[in-house]
């Protein structure tokens, strides 16, 4: 909202019109392109799981009822970070329900 040309209040001011602005590059930071998508995507299929991606997907398998904390403690101690660590969890888990679904449509 532009100024109201009042002394006093919320739009108080010297009366002026708002002008549109084009969006702030860093509006769109964090959020990941379609290109960028499909390369990890890719990536992914060719090289695989690392080797501690591959012990947290068996934690998950194996299982247990404090499987899930079990495989955020050992996440978040190689990636340093709760966020990055509840990610990879969750990335792994769908991991597994991907394989778990292309093995049940193979029987």
């Amino acid at each position: 909202m532009g100024r109201n040309g009042y002394a006093k209040g919320t739009e108080s001011g010297h009366q002026t019109t708002v002008r549109e602005l084009k969006p702030k590059a860093a509006r769109r930071k964090g959020a990941i392109s379609k290109r960028t998508l499909l390369c990890r995507q890719i990536a992914r299929e060719v090289v695989g799981l690392a080797p501690y991606e591959r012990r947290i997907l068996d934690m998950i398998k194996t299982g247990g009822s404090a499987a899930d904390k079990r495989v955020y403690k050992f996440a978040k101690r190689r990636l340093g970070s709760h966020k990055r660590a509840v990610n990879k969890r969750e990335d792994i888990k769908q991991v597994n329900s991907m394989q778990r679904a292309r093995a049940a449509g193979a029987n």
